[in-house]
């Protein structure tokens, strides 16, 4: 491999990074969205199998044929994350760092008849920030991560029987990623670079799935939710570049250029399957409790292609995983509710491979939230604690091996409207 194929593996490193980033879905384990609406949050994201309002869309879209009339909710959630590294390789060092994401949703439910209903639903199931300083101990690997996307989904529902509903829907995932890393001073050999270069990677990407889902009521007190959600593969398109720019000899024409190299991929967004039971024990109080399946299996290896024909394959090696929750809402006047709830998701990511990029581990999470309604108008605030055991890195680069711990704090606010 000449020293330009060297280079531009080097720098389209960054989309292992991406890879990393990408895996981090909504309600999985490590840095992962597992929030999408206020209400869900204030009960621990257990919501599957009973509902009052349209942010089922994303947790089981069978629901909405309970939801009356038109109903429009919209809301965001601020993440405040923290993490911090003990070096094993200089005891005594820690690097401590801070991030705020904020991931929104919008969606809209409409009620045809007593059978039909159709939703739309806007969120952000990926988007967290890991910005770790230019000057620690693995910033050869990552400095700092962004991702955003936006999943668009559509979906319908009809009450088969009057116990029974099912939904399906289509997932479109829009993706934007910019990721930095620094590379080491004589990393290639030669004195090239001389000195530390920071790389920086920007890539996009679209991918399209599906969602089915059912909603039964055993009986007029107990429900059963299920819900699936497709593999997604989101097709990548980056370019990396230099800063200070790196210039590399162009072999047989004598000259030098500014390396900016191109690169594609694909990542594939694991299946995921929820299903719950919610108990309504009395007209003020519901319970419910569910798990999670995913099928992280789907990413073993991330391989990427460079302008200039060099493929890049790095292993990931991912395992599936499981979690469960438990929440609930107790209705304490007509207006006010009051919501709790626990949940726990385990990491998919196997100690070979662990990445600081985004520091994934085993996560325990407990929620408070409440809501309020006047007239057609509902408002809710949630408050979630999100923790992270700690994980201690030890693979054989050596890079950045040591403890690494985080916890989150999570504020969710939403607004709802009746029409």
């Amino acid at each position: 491999m000449n020293c330009r194929k060297i280079l531009a593996a080097l720098l389209l490193a960054p989309l292992i990074t991406l890879g990393h980033g990408m895996m981090q879905t909504a309600h999985g384990s490590g840095y992962a969205v597992f929030t999408q609406g206020a209400t869900a949050l204030g009960q621990g994201n257990a919501v599957t199998a009973h509902t009052d309002g349209p942010y089922s869309i994303f947790y089981n879209p069978a629901l909405i044929t309970k939801l009356e009339g038109t109903q429009l909710e919209i809301g965001t959630t601020a993440i405040f994350s923290w993490h911090e590294f003990d070096s094993q390789r200089f005891p005594g060092q820690t690097t401590t760092d801070h991030e705020t994401s904020f991931p929104s949703t919008f969606y809209v439910t409409h009620k045809f008849n007593d059978s039909f209903s159709a939703g739309l639903g806007v969120f952000n199931p990926f988007g967290l920030t890991t910005d770790w300083n230019n000057n620690w101990e693995g910033r050869a690997l990552a400095t700092k991560s962004e991702l955003t996307t936006f999943n668009f989904n559509p979906v319908l529902a009809y009450r088969v029987l009057p116990s029974l509903s099912l939904a399906a829907g289509i997932d479109v995932i829009l993706l934007d990623a910019t990721l930095e890393r620094r590379l080491p001073a004589g990393s290639l050999g030669g004195g090239l670079p001389a000195t530390e270069t920071g790389v920086k990677f920007n890539g996009n990407g679209t991918g399209v799935g599906y969602n089915v889902a059912l909603a039964w009521d055993i009986t007029d007190k107990v429900t059963l939710g299920a819900s699936y959600r497709s593999e997604v593969q989101v097709g990548i398109d980056g370019k990396a570049s230099t800063s200070p720019t790196m210039l590399v000899p162009v072999p047989g024409v004598g000259i030098v250029a500014p390396l900016d190299s191109y690169g594609t991929t694909s990542v594939r967004l694991p299946r995921q399957i929820t299903a719950a039971l919610a108990w309504q024990v009395s007209d003020p109080l519901v319970v419910e409790a569910g798990m999670r399946w995913e099928g992280w299996t789907a990413f073993q290896d991330l391989k990427i292609t460079l302008d200039n024909g060099t493929t890049v394959t790095t292993e990931r090696k991912w395992h599936n995983t499981w979690g469960m929750n438990v929440g609930g809402k107790y209705r304490l006047t007509k207006s006010v509710g009051l919501m709790g709830g626990y949940v726990f998701g385990a990491n998919a990511v196997p100690n070979a491979t662990f990445d600081p990029s985004i520091p994934d581990s085993d996560t325990h999470v407990f929620c408070i939230g409440t809501d309020y309604t006047y007239k057609q108008m509902k408002l809710a605030l949630s408050y979630a604690y999100q923790l992270y055991l700690d994980r201690t890195k030890n693979t054989i680069d050596g890079i950045a091996n040591g403890e690494y711990k985080s916890d989150a704090h999570l504020l969710a606010l939403s607004l709802g409207y009746q029409f």
